[in-house]
């Protein structure tokens, strides 16, 4: 049987975002390949800090239901933690007032307060958000993909009309540029640098007057600290006095992390987007393509509410 009779689909793109994707669909029953040009663990969303909160998305409002449905999934998963990678972790929102966050989030985020002066100097929320480790949960996606039926190809796609299947599945990325093409998907560059953790189990999220961000991620490989955001950035090369910055900021914050020891350097291209495309479109041999990219920084946040909408998209 050939994949143009077999109702298969292949979901292009193996980042947080295709993989939930495909992983939904082949829930659901479908016959599902998944296209990626490179491991799941070398995905732009293998880099990602990864914690749990809508980042440089738009539209903001159904960027709201997208996420407010990923929180109820990561929530479950946080009971396995050790499997998914996923853990419900306490933190400070800095620069963030309460009323900022408790309109969407009222009665979702048990404990969501002002945080207090100890917790933070300036106007902060404090919240127990989903932290996913994203070396242990994109692979722990791929296996419950596999293990529901699906399969996943190691294949570089130049053309839509190359891939073998009645319905297809765009979860690229920034690659969708190149790919639809779509020359509004831009990258915005993210440098993180991994330290030895000196005993912080709370994540820190702030920016700063100059618009300089600095977060902490307490994750099972270290801590993380970040970060840049330079827009129509390419390069992949960690850069020296970037990552000597994001070390000054965060030691300003606390300042153990000075003398911690450095473990790696993280560079990703966030695929962001004046707006996240997530609809039906048609191949110009009539067969259907579905687009789910430019999430910008907040892949993992809506990975779920999206990748349920796509589904309904390629099967309705």
């Amino acid at each position: 049987m050939t994949s143009e009779s077999s109702g298969e689909i292949v979901v292009v793109g193996g980042g947080v975002v295709g993989l939930t994707t495909a992983l939904v669909l082949a829930e659901q029953g479908r016959r599902v390949r998944v296209w990626t040009r490179d491991a799941v663990e070398a995905t732009t969303s293998a880099v990602a800090g990864a914690l749990w909160w809508p980042y440089r998305i738009e539209p903001v409002a159904t960027a709201r239901v997208w996420a407010l449905r990923a929180l109820e999934v990561y929530e479950e998963l946080a009971a396995r933690a050790e499997q998914t990678g996923v853990r419900m972790v306490d933190g400070v929102l800095g620069e963030t007032r309460l009323d900022e966050a408790d309109g969407w989030l009222t009665g979702r985020v048990p404990g969501l307060r002002a945080s207090t002066a100890g917790e933070y100097a300036g106007t902060g929320v404090r919240a127990r958000l989903p932290l996913i480790d994203m070396p242990a949960h994109l692979p722990w996606l791929r296996e419950r993909f596999v293990a529901a039926g699906g399969v996943v190809e190691t294949r570089t796609v130049s053309a839509f009309a190359e891939v073998d299947a009645p319905v297809v599945v765009n979860c690229a990325g920034l690659a969708a540029r190149e790919l639809v093409p779509d020359p509004s998907v831009r990258p915005v560059r993210g440098q993180l640098v991994v330290v030895e953790n000196p005993g912080i189990d709370t994540w820190l999220v702030t920016t700063d007057a100059a618009g300089e961000h600095a977060y902490l991620f307490p994750q099972p490989g270290g801590l993380v600290l970040g970060g840049t955001s330079e827009e129509d950035a390419w390069s992949l090369e960690p850069d020296p006095a970037a990552a000597e910055a994001i070390i000054r900021r965060c030691a300003a914050l606390r300042p153990e992390i000075a003398g911690a020891r450095v473990l790696e350097h993280r560079v990703g291209l966030r695929p962001t987007r004046p707006a996240v495309r997530l609809e039906r479109d048609a191949l110009p041999d009539g067969r259907l393509l579905v687009h789910n990219y430019g999430h910008g920084g907040a892949g993992v946040t809506v990975a779920w509410g999206c990748a349920e909408e796509a589904a309904r998209l390629a099967c309705g």
